[in-house]
């Protein structure tokens, strides 16, 4: 089925999401559409799918005009949508989701059997080798990533969006996933392929459309370089590659040893976790999003305070203290979310610049803060960390997200450190803040402080590292050089060890 967008425009108020789009995709092709987050990207999707409707423009599929009120039309009308966050249900198993919403009946009973022949028949047809009747919460997030798309193709999707679908795969998965689209578009299947990353673009798509601040920038082909898609997603000359010198190691500063943490009905969140970082070093914590990373993180910044073990910093034990002890004692720190726990969204700039310093000696005068000290170290980090704000007055709430990720790394950095932990660093900034992001961490590196990383981004991980700790069910699994082949990783990220 060919897919035709033509002029769509969908406003928000006075932002406009995506600004008089045109897209053709063709019977049978993966068309990526690939652009930083916010570009506009899922909105357009969501218009296509019926989950908004544009305030001009048109859809065509096979030439004819479609009029989408709802998902239910969109989907009648041939067109399927996995989500990046599955829309499954985990209690039920394989036969059951698939079905869920349009459960074939007889008798006025649902007919399982009916079911699942039809997800063994999908699933046979495709290679995907899914049980019916297994429950999908048992089933590694790469199959129920499957069990989506037999749900689509169920309800015969003719055109398949794919939202972000690796974002949540380790590389086996993801190779996995490649391979099905391209099996689907052999059998006639449209898809239309989301993402943002440029490895996996060049690797499966056979036409691309660029977006940028809601409008196409451009179409490319998948010989295109990858600094070639970079520039054209962000609109000026970027370089991907992360230039680093062999480290310079110094002493052990950091060290975690035997570190244990239970969550509150008693799971085991972390289990007996030790490593050490030394002096100009950095050590990558990789793994699948869900694996403990973010619990480890947070840990060792003191926000979970029942643990069992040692965490020592230059031979102080850590655990015990509080955040602000702990940040004082020269531990800086980017959370993953900087929305939530990073930034005050209706605080100013320079406010956010002295978040965790603002009771501070050096920002403070007669027991209220040194407005004039405030104001200049603020200049001072926007000057450097190239924040791209009107003016140090401004809400970091109306910042872009690279900008609002600077602002953190400002103010984290801007104290002498003892140990730079930075989780998902780059999560959600577009490809220039990422280049600048690295270097900068590349540079505390060589100043011979110790570095933590925390990412899912695997490309990131081999670039950033100089030794990799893959996670796996709460579980360092393995250390390993940073030199480790990328199909290593993958399996260890799997939990396989052999």
């Amino acid at each position: 089925m060919k897919l035709e967008l033509r002029g769509i425009t969908k406003r928000f108020g006075p932002l406009v999401a995506n600004d008089d789009i045109n897209l053709v995709v063709e019977a049978g092709q993966i068309h990526a559409l690939l652009g930083e987050n916010g570009a506009g990207k899922s909105t357009l999707m969501n218009v296509l799918f019926g989950l908004y409707q544009p305030d001009a423009g048109e859809i065509l599929l096979d030439d004819v005009v479609q009029h989408f009120s709802g998902p239910g039309q969109a989907m009648a009308a041939g067109i399927g949508m996995v989500h990046q966050h599955f829309m499954l249900i985990p209690v039920f198993t394989v036969a059951e989701n698939v079905i869920l919403g349009h459960e074939p009946s007889r008798g006025g009973v649902i007919d399982l059997p009916r079911a699942r022949r039809l997800v063994t028949e999908i699933s046979d047809r495709f290679g995907f080798d899914i049980d019916p009747d297994a429950v999908v919460g048992d089933l590694p997030v790469g199959v129920q990533q499957r069990v989506e798309i037999v749900k689509a193709l169920s309800r015969d999707a003719r055109v398949l969006v794919l939202d972000e679908p690796t974002a949540v795969l380790t590389p086996q998965e993801t190779d996995e996933l490649m391979a099905t689209m391209r099996r689907l578009a052999e059998h006639g299947t449209s898809i239309v392929f989301i993402t943002h990353k440029l490895r996996e673009v060049k690797a499966v798509a056979d036409t691309i459309t660029i977006i940028r601040h809601g409008k196409v920038v451009g179409e490319a082909s998948p010989d295109a370089s990858t600094d070639e898609l970079a520039a054209l997603m962000v609109g000026r000359d970027v370089s991907l590659t992360v230039h680093k010198d062999p480290p310079r190691l110094g002493a052990e500063a950091f060290v975690v040893k035997d570190l244990s943490l239970f969550g509150p009905t008693g799971q085991l969140l972390l289990d007996d976790i030790s490593f050490s970082v030394r002096q100009g070093e950095v050590l990558a914590i990789a793994g699948v999003q869900g694996n403990g990373q973010t619990e480890l993180a947070e840990a060792i910044v003191g926000l979970h305070p029942h643990l069992q073990g040692s965490i020592r910093l230059g031979g102080e034990e850590l655990i015990g203290s509080s955040v602000r002890g702990i940040l004082e004692e020269g531990v800086g720190y980017v959370p993953e979310d900087r929305k939530t726990d990073g930034l005050v969204a209706e605080f100013s700039v320079a406010d956010n610049l002295i978040l965790d310093r603002s009771g501070s000696k050096e920002f403070t005068r007669a027991g209220a803060i040194d407005i004039e000290r405030r104001n200049r170290f603020a200049d001072d980090s926007i000057v450097e960390f190239d924040i791209r704000t009107p003016n140090r007055g401004t809400l970091v709430g109306r910042l872009s997200g690279g900008n609002q990720q600077k602002v953190v790394l400002a103010r984290e950095l801007g104290r002498e450190l003892k140990l730079f932990l930075a989780s998902q660093p780059t999560r959600g900034v577009d490809v220039g803040s990422i280049e600048f992001i690295h270097k900068r961490i590349v540079s505390v590196r060589d100043s011979g402080v110790p570095v933590v990383i925390v990412s899912t981004e695997l490309d990131e991980v081999i670039a950033l590292a100089d030794r990799i700790a893959v996670m796996y069910r709460g579980a360092i699994i393995d250390i390993v050089p940073a030199d480790t082949p990328r199909e290593r990783l993958g399996r260890l990220m799997a939990g396989v060890t052999g």
